[in-house]
């Protein structure tokens, strides 16, 4: 079976991308699910916060976009049982560059994935691949959004939260016209929740006003050990599986398994 492949995406910076796509692989990996987290981003904060040291990133994703090596090669371990991640490196800023001229250019992530090793027979033995893009619509993104079967967008709920989604989902849209037919809107999770602000609740009843369904029942609030589990190279479910955040995150992993069963089905 293919591994359903969910890219995090929002252009906009600080509202959860990496965070989120640690930690549901994390939560995805607890309830028993095999995942991949697949660090697009130049600046490598995924890769960091599953505790991949930056000197020990001999191989990356910009060596797998180039076609120096396989998906499979370039995987390496967490401290997570079932949990791998395919680190960045400051490489792929010259990614776009490289590849600019080149007809497959938008499908670099995706050949990757439908290949991941050397042999033809070669399988991923992943369920879950997620794909943790930088704060723009650069071709990274447009990789990541045509190689995903959908799209898991961050929202944060402060002012301005609704900024810039038209535009996300219209590249969206324009990827799955394009590029991409089945790439469908997975959800939208509402990130930094903090009950004592009034502006919180109102951005929460906001979005789910003008996104309906598309919004997860799940919020994550805003939570300190989450901010600190980073900078020990851990998720946050290693850090202090009992906090707000941890219990959060199971609950979007579980809800996401349910809206995948659903989506299996119909």
């Amino acid at each position: 079976m293919k591994p359903r492949v969910i890219t995090i995406a929002n252009q906009k910076g600080g509202v959860g991308k990496t965070t989120t796509t640690i930690n549901l692989g994390t939560a995805l990996a607890a309830i028993g699910e095999r995942v991949l987290v697949i660090d697009l981003d130049p600046q490598g904060n995924a890769s960091t916060g599953l505790g991949i040291d930056r000197k020990d990133r001999d191989r990356s994703v910009y060596d797998v976009l180039i076609g120096e090596r396989s998906l499979v090669d370039a995987m390496m371990p967490t401290a997570v049982p079932r949990l791998s991640v395919v680190p960045s490196t400051l490489d792929l800023l010259g990614f776009e560059q490289e590849v600019m001229g080149s007809r497959d250019r938008s499908y670099r992530l995706r050949n990757a994935i439908v290949r991941p090793g050397a042999a033809e027979e070669d399988d991923l033995g992943i369920d879950y691949v997620l794909v943790d893009c930088p704060p723009s619509l650069n071709l990274l993104t447009i990789n990541a959004l045509a190689a995903a079967s959908s799209v898991l967008v961050p929202l944060q709920t402060e002012f301005f939260a609704l900024e810039g989604l038209s535009q996300l989902l219209q590249t969206v849209e324009h990827v799955k016209t394009s590029l991409n037919p089945e790439l469908t809107i997975h959800g939208i999770v509402l990130t930094m929740f903090d009950k004592r602000n009034n502006l919180s609740s109102q951005v929460v009843a906001d979005v789910r006003q003008h996104m309906g369904a598309n919004v997860y029942d799940t919020v994550i609030p805003r939570n300190v050990r989450v901010s600190e589990a980073p900078s020990f190279g851990k998720p946050v479910l290693l850090y202090d599986m009992h906090c707000a955040g941890s219990k959060a995150y199971i609950r979007l992993a579980s809800e996401i398994i349910q809206r995948e069963r659903r989506l299996r089905a119909a």
